[in-house]
């Protein structure tokens, strides 16, 4: 059985459903790559978009809302619809692109130069824990997995009760401030979005051993995607915060 990715986009069943019929072409480790590529190029041409926007004066907030709201529904979509993943995963790329790229104009009109660092950390980290699973360093099995998978449901959970409480004007108290409880917190918020980038190699590695059909190609590079963005806006809120008290 291939196992368990704590991406939400990457879990048992979609590889397991996922059977090439007699002849159908399967899924490469180089062509997932390939279109992780592509995904990117796509996304950072979004981002590029809305931060020219946002620097030449206009409005980019209905842009960052849409960008987002959009992303959430084609992420929804390809989740339950692999099959479609060719054909949204670089829909969702443009939507996500706008989304991060209002935002990081946002953190750059406050904080000048963090999104270079937030970008510059992000693919560090990405490399370092390529690096990582591939040398054998960190052993996925399934205490790893599980213990991963639990500690991201934590995370959404804590923010999901953020969002509902501040639609009645309550704060869940450190996670959104400067001390050193809230930045803490973000250390550790970053530190499990990292891990489930080793979770996700490893399930695309599984699914390349399996045979999965061609099309999964595109969804392994949807479910990189959705690591990368969280990983980044993890680093941006991490920055902000330590930025903030000098």
């Amino acid at each position: 059985m291939i196992g368990r990715s704590g991406n939400p986009a990457l879990n048992d069943k979609t590889f397991e459903e996922a059977r090439p019929s007699s002849g159908q072409a399967q899924m490469t480790l180089g062509g997932t790559v390939n279109k992780a590529f592509i995904t990117l190029i796509i996304l950072l041409g979004g981002a590029f978009s809305a931060w020219m926007m946002y620097f030449n004066g206009e409005n980019v907030f209905p842009y960052m809302v849409g960008g987002a709201i959009a992303g959430f529904v084609l992420a929804l979509i390809v989740s339950f619809r692999p099959t479609a993943a060719p054909y949204l995963v670089p829909v969702y790329a443009i939507a996500e692109g706008v989304f991060l790229g209002a935002l990081s104009a946002n953190y750059e009109s406050l904080y000048n130069g963090i999104t270079l660092q937030a970008a510059l950390l992000t693919i560090a980290v990405f490399f370092a824990l390529l690096l990582v699973y591939r040398t054998g360093v960190i052993k996925v099995n399934n205490k790893f997995r599980l213990g991963v998978l639990a500690a991201t449901g934590g995370v959404a959970l804590v923010y999901l009760l953020s969002f509902g409480l501040g639609m009645f004007g309550v704060n869940v108290p450190y996670l959104h401030d400067n001390s050193l409880i809230g930045i803490g917190i973000s250390v550790v918020i970053v530190i499990i979005a990292a891990l489930n980038l080793v979770l996700d190699f490893n399930f695309i590695e599984n699914g390349v051993q399996q045979g999965a059909p061609r099309y999964m190609e595109w969804y392994g590079a949807f479910g990189l995607m959705v690591t990368l963005v969280w990983l980044y806006v993890e680093m941006l809120r991490l920055l902000s915060k330590l930025w903030s008290r000098n």
